[in-house]
């Protein structure tokens, strides 16, 4: 129980990752706020939480919107009192799209998603930390966002922009109590792919060049073991740095 007590909110947690996520951390004794853009997908999760004996709700929430990321934040601390554990999770893919076919709109939606959401779900986090003297924040990155070409541009660009953002909070805040890391998987089973539609075939074929050398796929369950102890004072010592977990495809 490496989080009894603790209060935890996870985006992008109905499936994938952030499902495996929550149900995890429950197991371990937190309470969970499991947000989605699904809300249906949302409370199913929220249920088999439930179900196993842990204490979960479910909240609908699009992370490139503000006033959900309030809300969100602010359900949560409603229904618990705090906020003890922020795990940023959701995601999109953008179609393998090189620098020369991507458009502002695809740009600005990865954006969206995969770094001003998790940007803003911090900035809201922070004061209930700071006030605490306490909290972890964990985002979901990726390979991409240390490799230069395992998607297209503007999700490589966004997962870079995350891993640097981790890196400016880890350290100006960890006087504070406060710790913010990464995760950057490599290919794991998930249900991301349905976020791309009509890849693009130059993108599609410069990412996958180096796929031979990936060692095998993972599963979510496998990413949320390293999330739990991310979010555990069991990484008490660990701060502002990123988790390769990709069995050794980097390596190579």
């Amino acid at each position: 129980m490496r989080l009894q007590n603790k209060v935890a909110v996870i985006t992008g947690a109905a499936s994938g990752m952030g499902k495996a996520i929550a149900i995890l951390y429950a197991k371990e004794g937190a309470k969970v706020v499991v947000s989605d853009l699904n809300a249906d997908a949302a409370n199913a999760t929220v249920e088999e939480i439930k179900a196993n004996g842990g204490e979960a709700i479910g909240i609908a929430a699009n992370v490139a919107k503000e006033e959900d990321i309030q809300n969100l934040i602010d359900t949560a601390v409603g229904t618990y009192g705090t906020l003890d554990i922020l795990v940023n999770n959701a995601g999109i893919m953008d179609n393998f799209v090189p620098a020369a076919d991507v458009t502002d709109e695809l740009w600005d939606r990865v954006f969206a998603v995969n770094a001003t959401g998790p940007m803003r779900a911090i900035r809201k986090a922070l004061p209930i930390f700071l006030e605490k003297g306490n909290g972890v924040i964990v985002n979901i990155a990726s390979i991409g966002g240390l490799k230069g070409s395992r998607a297209g541009a503007a999700y490589t660009a966004a997962k870079h922009a995350l891993i640097g953002l981790t890196k400016n909070v880890g350290f100006q805040y960890a006087t504070s109590g406060i710790r913010c890391n990464a995760i950057a998987p490599g290919g794991v089973n998930t249900n991301i792919g349905t976020t791309m539609n009509n890849p693009n075939a130059f993108g599609m074929e410069k990412a996958m060049s180096g796929s031979g050398n990936n060692p095998r796929s993972g599963e979510p369950e496998e990413i949320a073991k390293v999330a739990l102890f991310l979010a555990s004072d069991d990484s008490g010592f660990v701060n502002g740095t990123v988790v390769t977990a990709d069995a050794g495809w980097t390596a190579y």
